[in-house]
């Protein structure tokens, strides 16, 4: 194997840290983009990445942090800037003669979403295709890990319910481990997959119903589904001190999510990975800690 050298901004993240995990474990060299050094950045150097302090809002960061890798994951998180950011990182790529950028876009990405973030994510896959850059984006639905962001798992630990605005939608949860073995691979192997979108989905797909009954026979606790309204969403969203453009997006997204843009399920990870990704009963049963009261 040839031993290449990537950029994974976002190294900390929740699926940054698993794919310069991935790319060290195959032998490749990781360059790890990081907000700041802590316990986080620590333990990927202890790894054997290169730890990098940058903005992905800083042109000039971005031109160093591309310097001499091979390819590169550009993830970036639900707020303002990200099209700048593609921007600047397009122009740095292109420079750097990357032959690969993965690029984390998201289900709802489309020219007609009514999410801020959602619409900056299809401006910025539209960005890199314009650049020329050989990328490949991909479209996650819901992360399996949004079963443990706070604002949902409180409701369930403390209540025994999910009370998501979601109606009747289904999605199949994918875990970030398996999406970042994916875009591992795909970077370390891309020739058959520049210019493709892929929607990455878990293997079962669930209404929150069928959801809250696999966390329950988990954790052996009875747990319902009792959606709430959207006004209701908002005012228990802001209880978390997030910033407004989540919470726009947050809402959005419920209203997608209720007309079916979340649905889906694919063997894509299998195929390209030769693993199947993990059930919502596995990712649970992997966390069940994080859901005891």
């Amino acid at each position: 194997m040839q031993q290449r050298k990537f950029l994974i901004t976002g190294a900390t993240g929740k699926t940054g840290v698993h794919v310069v995990g991935n790319l060290l474990e195959a032998g490749h060299a990781v360059r790890a983009m990081v907000h700041r050094e802590d316990a986080r950045s620590a333990a990927l150097q202890a790894a054997g990445a290169e730890v990098v302090v940058g903005d992905l809002l800083d042109h000039d960061d971005l031109i160093r942090a591309t310097a001499g890798v091979t390819g590169a994951y550009l993830c970036y998180p639900v707020r303002p800037g990200f099209i700048q950011g593609t921007a600047y990182f397009a122009d740095a790529a292109r420079r750097a003669g990357l032959e690969v950028v993965v690029e984390m876009s998201q289900i709802s990405a489309r020219e007609q979403a009514k999410s801020h973030a959602a619409r900056d994510h299809w401006i910025a896959e539209r960005v890199l295709d314009w650049s020329g850059v050989p990328t490949v984006h991909i479209r996650p639905t819901f992360f399996s890990e949004w079963l443990i962001f706070p604002w949902v798992r409180d409701t369930i630990v403390k209540e025994g319910q999910i009370t998501l605005p979601y109606g009747a939608g289904r999605h199949a949860p994918i875990a970030a481990v398996d999406q970042a073995r994916f875009i591992a691979t795909v970077l370390a192997q891309p020739q058959a997959h520049i210019g493709k979108t892929y929607e990455l989905c878990g293997p079962v797909e669930l209404d929150h119903h069928g959801i809250a009954e696999e966390i329950g026979k988990v954790i052996e606790r009875k747990i319902v589904y009792r959606p709430g309204t959207l006004d209701e969403y908002r005012a228990h969203l802001r209880k978390y001190d997030l910033p407004e453009f989540v919470i726009q997006h947050f809402i959005e997204v419920a209203v997608d999510y209720q007309n079916g843009v979340f649905e889906g399920t694919d063997k894509v990870i299998e195929q390209v990975t030769g693993r199947a990704p993990q059930t919502v009963e596995a990712f649970v049963r992997a966390n069940r800690e994080l859901f005891q009261s």
